[in-house]
């Protein structure tokens, strides 16, 4: 048998490989995929995990300290109404526990879900009443972890805020 060959004619008209789609088409994906790979490489070095803590003992036992100021807080009936004013950049509130209002200094923590840098730390002082008045500036469209906490840290209420899409802020302790 014999096999096929090209005549001169084909083979002066014969394109090169690289003149060719075929070959170009094959190493498109490989391509591809080392520049995924070389971004995503820039990605996770560029950016710091904010999710790591250098004690991760330390604070895992500061954890069942947390779950003490949770009882205390649930042993008082403590509850917070809060209502964010963004047009006047005010955030007003009540604390009350047992129906009674709770007096002296107050700490509210608003942490932002996935930014730490984002995170906002107030003082407020309660009232007669238990209410508060305290500037906040304009939030981001965000899901805030509040945490509200007495001055000296012995009880604390905590709960999830979904901004703006509740207008108030309601945690009852547990």
């Amino acid at each position: 048998m014999q096999s096929p060959s090209l005549t001169s004619e084909q083979a002066r008209n014969a394109k090169p490989w690289y003149a060719q789609l075929w070959p170009w088409l094959l190493m498109l994906g490989p391509a591809l995929a080392i520049l995924a790979c070389a971004y995503t490489g820039w990605l996770a070095f560029s950016n710091q995990d904010a999710m790591v803590v250098d004690d991760y003992y330390k604070q895992g036992k500061a954890i069942n300290q947390d779950l003490r100021r949770d009882r205390v807080a649930s042993s008082l009936g403590l509850s917070l109404n809060a209502r964010y004013d963004a047009a006047a950049g005010k955030l007003n509130g009540a604390l009350l526990g047992f129906g009674a209002p709770v007096t002296g200094k107050v700490r509210i923590h608003l942490a932002h879900t996935t930014q730490p840098e984002k995170d906002v730390k107030l003082e407020a002082q309660l009232d007669q009443r238990g209410e508060f008045s305290v500037g906040l500036p304009l939030l981001e469209r965000s899901r805030w972890q509040v945490l509200i906490e007495s001055e000296r840290r012995d009880w604390r209420l905590s709960g999830v805020w979904k901004w703006p899409q509740q207008q108030t802020v309601d945690i009852k302790a547990d």
